[in-house]
């Protein structure tokens, strides 16, 4: 699902071109009406859902161009709220509106794309890899994620359905910037295994790309 019709389209003629049967979906995670069409559309084609990544989000400061900087002090209202809509509140919606196809798949898997910035104990301890960096908008929507991951996993404890937070890394995208420590091709096959190797003893933990666990 992406939100540029074209970009979707040149991203399908590679998968294509690479031998992968893919198709995608015009979406935008903040319009409640394209969760609706998705659900029609997935129960349409496949009359289930087998995994869900939620990997919509916007920064909202740190990274070069996506936001004003700011402290949990001086966080503008309205960038807060924006930040919080996509990176929480439209995943949370999403999710819902699709769990009852999820709920048809015989293992059925929920990855909330999070990240080592919405750590509450590394942010809390100095001296950790994130101590010193803290933009609140960004940092707090993925903490609400994680806590998002715990009480799903927990609902869905006795169902086939896995629950886990996931952090791709340090990536090198517009968002993450020239700087980053790691490639898409690197985040992307790192995730493949840590989705790969969910089961009913790591659900409803917070997973790294190469398969460390973070603390929440």
């Amino acid at each position: 699902m992406v939100r540029d019709q074209a970009e979707g389209e040149n991203a399908l003629t590679k998968l294509r071109d690479a031998g992968v049967d893919a198709e995608f979906l015009q979406f935008d995670i903040t319009k409640h009406a394209d969760h609706k069409a998705a659900y029609d559309y997935f129960k349409a084609k496949y009359g289930r859902l087998d995994i869900l990544v939620n990997n919509a989000g916007i920064a909202g400061g740190s990274f070069p161009g996506t936001g004003p900087e700011h402290s949990a002090a001086e966080v503008p209202s309205e960038l807060l709220h924006r930040v919080f809509e996509t990176n929480f509140f439209a995943q949370v919606a999403l999710t819902d509106a699709l769990l009852p196809l999820l709920k048809k798949s015989p293992a059925g898997r929920i990855v909330n794309l999070s990240s080592i910035l919405g750590s509450l104990t590394l942010h809390a301890t100095p001296g950790s890899p994130i101590y010193d960096a803290k933009s609140f908008a960004y940092d707090a929507s993925k903490t609400a994620l994680n806590a998002f991951t715990i009480h799903l996993a927990y609902e869905l404890r006795d169902t086939k359905i896995k629950v886990n937070s996931a952090h791709p890394g340090w990536v090198k995208t517009d968002m993450g910037g020239a700087n980053a420590q790691i490639t898409p091709e690197v985040s992307v096959a790192g995730m493949r295994a840590v989705i790969d190797a969910l089961s009913v003893e790591n659900t409803g933990r917070f997973l790294s790309y190469d398969g460390r666990e973070n603390p929440w």
